[in-house]
């Protein structure tokens, strides 16, 4: 498959790891459009890849992982027209957090605005030392619209969020590891290699397991904790009556690694 302003590695030496490039470089990545009908469709694309187990989500060249909307492309937008547009990036959106599989944000740099909403809408976030977050919509007369005021303080404090939200100011990669929005950082160099371990170690585990997981921590999060564990009865159950779990006794009886089939 190929998109304008997308790039997607397959390499099968990844062990069922996909790394997904914003490819705007250019323009730091910035999201238009385009970018958020490919996105749409590349992660509909990705759902059909039976071999695919965790998603790296990344951004072009050394600078920025994604400084948000295209400003560029915004003036002069009729009120309609921003209003269309911002449907496609709700959807956009959607299909990173929704989609069913484990996804680690590789931060390379600026994750502003929306940039910022994409790495928050990911299950993990690696960022390189020399990466800035933030969202300063505040600054320009909006608030974030892509998930921002409900995942920020769901990932974070929330008076640290509400300051962060309230001023607009930017975190260092440093902070985003103190504060938990982060779970590691590393050198410009090694972000995406470090990354890619990191995505291997989880690759390596039960295909089903990893969804039910998922599964069970967004849905129950949302909910009280009695509701909660049902949802996490009712993913346990969807794994404990497959071949895989079968399969994962099987193997760890006869002492050898196990073979996932997924069912």
């Amino acid at each position: 498959m190929k998109w304008e302003t997308l790039s997607l590695d397959t390499n099968h030496e990844m062990d069922n790891v996909y790394i997904l490039s914003l490819n705007r470089p250019d323009a730091l990545n910035a999201l238009n459009t385009k970018m958020g009908v490919e996105l749409i469709e590349c992660f509909k694309y990705l759902e059909t890849q039976k071999e695919l187990r965790v998603l790296i989500f990344t951004g072009s060249g050394e600078k920025s992982f994604c400084v948000g909307g295209d400003l560029k492309e915004r003036k002069g937008m009729t009120q309609e027209a921003w209003k269309h547009q911002h449907d496609i990036f709700e959807d956009a959106y959607e299909s990173i957090r929704t989609f069913p599989f484990p996804v680690i944000a590789a931060v390379n740099g600026f994750a502003m605005g929306g940039g910022m909403e994409m790495a928050l809408s990911c299950d993990l976030c690696y960022v390189a030392e020399h990466a800035k977050m933030g969202l300063p919509e505040v600054k320009l007369g909006i608030i974030p619209g892509a998930g921002g005021t409900q995942l920020l303080p769901r990932t974070i404090p929330i008076k640290l969020a509400k300051e962060l939200l309230y001023s607009g100011r930017s975190m260092t990669a440093t902070e985003a590891r103190e504060t938990g929005l982060a779970n590691g950082i590393f050198s410009s160099e090694e972000l995406l290699s470090g990354t890619l371990e990191k995505a291997k170690e989880i690759a390596k585990n039960a295909p089903l397991s990893l969804k039910a997981l998922k599964q069970s921590i967004d849905r129950g999060i949302q909910t009280n904790i009695n509701a909660a564990l049902s949802i996490e009865l009712e993913e346990y159950y969807k794994c404990a009556n497959s071949q895989d779990r079968e399969e994962g006794v099987l193997a760890f009886n006869e002492k050898r690694k196990p073979v996932w089939q997924g069912v």
